[in-house]
């Protein structure tokens, strides 16, 4: 890469509101389908444990539900009391102690709740869930419209109820700062709650809440504004959008812009762009964009310009000099790795070496560092 060292955006810290992150790497929420009754248990500190050491500057939590019928599976985690929060406690103090912004994502799964676990099929819940003890549940979503022909069709939610969800979100990130946690991400993607009231596709409501674009906006710029009333002013809110929904009449990115707008006028500091997920996987609404390396950015180039919002993209980023050209491209202002952090705990780290910016072994964790160091030497000694 041809950039001077100082010139590398990667690994330059950023202060988002009065959080610093050392660099630019966040690690995605990625749900684990583990918990137990929403709480998390060793596995999660196995696993935020490893991504921790990793070296990136955020790591964001998996999606927790505000409310119990609003997980996804049996196996997610929740948010809906302080109990709840209280256990993720740890995980807040665990991330801090290697440098990290602690950050966690809310949502409520809508009509995509009541799920199996994906190993278990990632379809409807059925007898054979019934067996292991994991029984269906009620669900709810703007309009009485199942995700896929296969699926539940879900409650239309009442007014009141959805005025509950919006203090329910609101009741969540206090807990959330209570126990912590400097960043808060509201997932509003993948075809969940609140992605639901967004897209016509999903939204056929004739209230204050369907209809316009407007009106189906509605239902997520309340939550967000309740959010930011109850989330200390100088820590940063992320927001998770599917940029498209790649259907046929659905959401698009002109919509998009619209919302980053909205939302960022109501206190949103990052647009975290994904795409796609409206309807269920057997469904040809589900496809969104064609997946290829780095298949979402122009979307978090289109909203960063147009909507005057930082921007995080995700989806297929692997590689560091191709995270950098992003940043140096001025298409997002943060890199969002998953997977790939699932493959390699270790990828920022691995990115600084590939960038050319790390010092050396001491920036990893000593337990490692010191035997990796020396190996490098007797390599240097022997080559």
């Amino acid at each position: 890469m041809a950039q001077k060292l100082t010139d590398i955006l990667l690994f330059k810290p950023i202060k988002l509101r009065e959080i610093s992150a050392a660099n630019r790497i966040v690690i995605s929420p990625m749900c684990q389908y583990s918990a137990e009754l929403g709480l998390p248990n060793q596995w999660h500190y196995q696993h935020i444990s490893g991504l921790a050491a990793g070296g990136a500057g955020v790591i964001i939590m998996e999606a927790s539900a505000v409310q119990e019928q609003g997980r996804i599976t049996h196996g997610d985690l929740g948010i809906w009391s302080d109990a709840h929060a209280e256990a993720l406690q740890p995980y807040v103090e665990l991330m801090r102690s290697h440098g990290v912004v602690p950050g966690i994502q809310i949502g409520h799964a809508g009509r995509k709740a009541s799920m199996q676990r994906p190993w278990h099929g990632n379809g409807p819940l059925d007898d054979s869930d019934v067996e292991r003890g994991e029984l269906p549940w009620d669900i709810v979503a703007p309009s009485a419209l199942a995700s896929g022909e296969e699926f539940m069709v879900p409650h239309a939610l009442t007014v009141e109820q959805i005025k509950q969800l919006v203090r329910d979100f609101a009741t969540a990130a206090a807990r959330c700062d209570r126990v912590g946690f400097d960043l808060i991400e509201i997932h509003g993607a993948h075809g969940y709650l609140l992605h639901t009231f967004l897209s016509p596709l999903s939204n056929q409501r004739r209230d204050g809440y369907g209809g316009s674009l407007e009106n189906r906006m509605r239902f997520v710029l309340e939550v967000v504004e309740a959010v930011r009333a109850s989330w200390p002013e100088q820590k940063p809110l992320l927001f998770r959008i599917s940029g498209v929904d790649g259907a046929e009449d659905g959401w698009d990115l002109d919509d998009s812009v619209l919302l980053a707008r909205a939302l960022k006028q109501r206190g949103v500091d990052v647009i975290d762009c994904s795409s796609g997920g409206i309807a269920a996987a057997s469904s040809p609404a589900a496809k969104g964009l064609p997946r290829g390396p780095g298949f979402q950015v122009p979307i978090a180039a289109k909203i960063r310009r147009e909507a005057g919002v930082m921007t995080q993209a995700i989806g297929l980023i692997t590689d560091a000099a191709q995270a950098e050209e992003i940043l140096q491209a001025g298409d997002a202002d943060l890199i969002s790795i998953a997977r790939e952090a699932l493959y390699n705990p270790f990828w920022p780290k691995h990115a600084a070496q590939q960038l050319g910016v790390d010092r050396g072994f001491e920036q990893w964790p000593e337990q490692a560092g010191w035997w990796l160091q020396r190996r490098a030497a007797a390599m240097a000694k022997n080559s």
